[in-house]
């Protein structure tokens, strides 16, 4: 009896996680299930085997990515004829909707049952969407709750799974030894710096969050700041700017460690990203920031449905969290927010309450529930066929 075999691709970092979790908790029900197709450095410890490196797929923003266009078209063409050649059971695109929906469309249209996890983000921007992903999805996995109203007008076959990171975060994380580590004395206030894993995110936000930390420091001088680095190029790249430009900030450049360095910090200046609901999860007091291309921000901002862009304050469903786009984003103004995300008790005390209580509506138990929910597609599948599923 031959094993299943499972297509898979993720487009970056936090859909490999999620990747390497459903990966784990299917293989626990079919110890000898195959994964084929794109993943990161989880997915390939897991067992995936990588048809092309994910790194390649990681570009962000309009502007940015029209240069990898014939690529990632190509890559792509090249993925479908693939796995129409040599169909799995069931193919799973987790996130990168520009890449992966026009895979699980084209897959669909050939007989293969194609699930997508991570609801792109249509509660946001281009609501229309939702029509589209019924065409290319027969299942859609979703980390959020308040996801499902959004496609009931497609009636789209839905799970609300919860997200992994609620059940890892903070328990994996040793605070008072991460305190230890990254905070110089136990009583000095420690601000962590996360400008973004892409090099884009760098060249837009690195600068001015470390003159933010120099406006900080000019007022208050025992501040310790941290700064991670997603990976060793961009620890290179932080690592240069701080000798050339901020050597007289009391900061330390740390590779990797992001999450342990939120769970120290007192306060955290961060990009609009997945990162951000990792610092909710810590329940940690934050300013969001983001820059991007001009022409690329005029696009996005005219798209854009939500009235707000980080998920903790999506998530909370009012503004617990400030969020600084575009010119906004400058010392004058993330300054005082950060010190009064430091200093105001008050605000700090509800941002560990609400934040707590959105911890426990997404704690779910997500990777086992993905992995249920990705079983009964392929037994509904395999009955119409009058199959049984075997691994």
């Amino acid at each position: 009896m031959r094993s299943l075999r499972i297509g898979i691709v993720a487009g970056e970092a936090s859909g490999d996680i999620l990747g390497a979790g459903l990966m784990q908790a299917l293989q626990k029900r079919f110890p000898d299930i195959q994964f084929e197709g794109i993943g990161g450095e989880l997915m390939l410890a897991a067992g995936c085997r990588s048809l092309y490196p994910m790194e390649r797929l990681s570009v962000m923003g309009l502007v940015e990515v029209l240069g990898r266009v014939p690529e990632l078209l190509r890559e792509r063409r090249r993925l479908v004829r693939h796995f129409i050649a040599n169909p799995p059971d069931l193919f799973i695109g987790i996130d990168a909707p520009d890449f992966t929906l026009g895979m699980e469309r084209q897959l669909k249209q050939a007989g293969i049952p194609t699930v997508h996890y991570v609801s792109p983000s249509v509660w946001a921007w281009k609501r229309k969407r939702i029509f589209k992903i019924k065409r290319c999805v027969d299942l859609l996995l979703t980390l959020f709750p308040f996801e499902a109203e959004v496609y009931e007008p497609t009636q789209q076959n839905l799970r609300f799974v919860g997200h992994p990171l609620a059940e890892i975060i903070p328990a994996q994380i040793d605070m008072e030894q991460a305190r230890e580590q990254y905070a110089a004395q136990a009583d000095q206030k420690m601000v962590a710096l996360l400008p973004g894993s892409r090099g884009s995110e760098l060249k837009y936000l690195a600068q001015p969050f470390l003159e933010t930390a120099r406006w900080l420091q000019a007022r208050d001088p025992g501040l310790v700041f941290v700064m991670p680095a997603a990976n060793q190029r961009r620890y290179d790249q932080l690592a240069a700017m701080v000798a050339a430009e901020y050597g007289d900030l009391n900061l330390k450049l740390v590779r990797g460690h992001s999450r342990e360095v939120m769970a120290a910090a007192d306060a955290i200046l961060i990009a609009s990203g997945t990162a951000t609901l990792e610092a909710c999860l810590l329940r940690k007091p934050m300013v969001v920031a983001y820059r991007m291309a001009g022409l690329t921000y005029k696009i996005y901002s005219r798209m854009i449905e939500s009235r707000w862009i980080s998920l903790p304050n999506v998530l909370a469903g009012e503004e617990m969290v400030p969020e600084i786009l575009q010119d906004r984003v400058s010392p004058d103004v993330l300054g005082p927010l950060v010190l009064r995300a430091l200093d105001d008790n008050e605000y700090r005390s509800r941002i560990e309450q609400v934040f707590g209580q959105i911890g426990e509506q997404l704690r779910q138990n997500a990777s086992e529930r993905a992995a249920d929910a990705v079983l009964e597609l392929l037994q509904q599948r395999h009955s119409q066929r009058g199959e049984t599923p075997h691994g």
